[in-house]
């Protein structure tokens, strides 16, 4: 449940961005989905693959290990039938062989659940998921993690394919009535297009997500220098003012830079949730692609994201380089990123502290679009105002 949980916080973000994306809005009911379905896929790993042998492998694997593949089908209820011959019933169902099989087929009930209702396969493409998610089980214990561990740590069984699968279909034909109440991607998408409030809730995931994408393409820079330089000298790479302008500033640039410079302005974030900067004042719904003069843009920059990406590759110099005054870069980086997002909230349209700084107004980016459009006269008609054609 803990690592589950936390691989759900950790994917939140980027499940939000793909929801916002797909269906032009969030939805509570399949976020709720997309925990369950981080829960039981960690759950799944972890009764399936763990523990790993530890120690002395060698010496487990020559106590413990299996050398052979349990190849023949049924040998489960073989094996049931001896075990429980004799006992009453209630002793042979709590049996280990009996237990083994049901929870065998209990463990995949969710699977196909999920893959039918959740990502809205069909029945037969879920029952196939199910057997191919049993096969890689089987193949990963019975060769001891492709070869990582010297032996086969759990026996292998073609019967666990069986039952799981069994419990994959299971799942999958009562999906429809048991989440019944999720609604479907594909419903869910029709109305994409439909424009959707300014709330507060779309402008902190917009910061979020600059957050995390300066993060993480900052992250991926700093590993694809240090693997390149490890390759080419087998060394790790020292901290340099290259790697600072690569991994650092290179980021900065591309993440909030340059949106701001073009377009009408908007940041990456607020692209992605689909709002949409208008000066104010104007007029013309869809102030789209007209934008902030290049002042408004930079006063926006040096009150909003750009300044705290500033700060942060800041602070990186002050760590890779021992600039003691930029020590305090890290701590201005938190302060201003907690009052952006304080001041979301408490301003007129949901502008927050860089709408202070410059005169414009955030708006859905669909309604823009769709006052544009509306606003051009179709292909090919006369422009208001002259006769009609065939008349002088």
């Amino acid at each position: 449940m803990l690592l589950g949980t936390g691989l759900f916080l950790t994917l939140l973000v980027p499940v939000l961005v793909i929801q916002v994306r797909r269906y032009g809005t969030t939805s509570p009911a399949r976020l709720l989905g997309a925990a369950a379905l981080a829960v039981y896929g960690t759950a799944l790993a972890a009764y399936t693959l763990l523990p790993l042998p530890s120690g002395d492998v060698a010496a487990w694997c020559a106590d413990y290990g299996y050398s052979t593949v349990q190849l023949r089908p049924g040998q489960t209820f073989v094996d049931i039938r001896e075990r429980t011959a004799g006992l009453s019933l209630g002793a042979a169902v709590r049996d280990i062989s009996v237990l083994q099989g049901v929870f065998n087929v209990v463990l995949f009930v969710p699977w196909g659940i999920l893959v039918r209702r959740y990502l809205g396969w069909g029945l037969l493409a879920s029952a196939a998921s199910a057997l191919a998610a049993s096969l890689l089980i089987e193949v990963t214990q019975g060769t001891g993690v492709f070869g990582l561990i010297p032996c086969s740590y759990r026996l292998a069984d073609v019967d666990d394919l069986i039952t799981n699968t069994a419990g994959g279909v299971l799942g999958a034909v009562i999906a429809p009535w048991v989440l019944r109440w999720m609604p479907r991607a594909k419903t869910l998408a029709a109305t994409r297009g439909v424009p959707r409030p300014v709330t507060v809730w779309r402008r902190w995931l917009g910061m979020a997500v600059d957050a995390v994408a300066y993060t993480l393409l900052s992250g991926l820079l700093t590993m694809a220098w240090g693997l390149v330089s490890y390759l080419g000298t087998g060394q790790v790479p020292p901290d340099t003012v290259p790697l600072w302008l690569f991994a650092g500033v290179l980021p900065w640039l591309v993440v909030f830079v340059l949106p701001l410079a073009t377009g009408a302005g908007e940041s990456l974030g607020q692209r992605t949730v689909w709002l949409a900067v208008v000066p104010s004042g104007s007029r013309v719904a869809g102030g789209v692609g007209v934008g902030l003069s290049w002042a408004a843009r930079v006063r926006r920059g040096l009150v909003g994201g750009a300044l705290w990406g500033l700060l942060q590759v800041l602070s990186d110099a002050a760590t890779m380089f021992d600039v003691g005054a930029l020590a305090s870069a890290a701590g201005l980086a938190s302060a201003l990123a907690a009052v952006l997002v304080v001041a979301a909230p408490f301003t007129a349209g949901k502008r927050g502290l860089s709408g202070k700084a410059a005169p414009y107004r955030l708006v859905d980016a669909r309604a823009e679009a769709g006052a544009a459009g509306a606003a051009e006269p179709p292909a090919g008609s006369a422009p208001a105002g002259s006769p009609p054609a065939g008349r002088s």
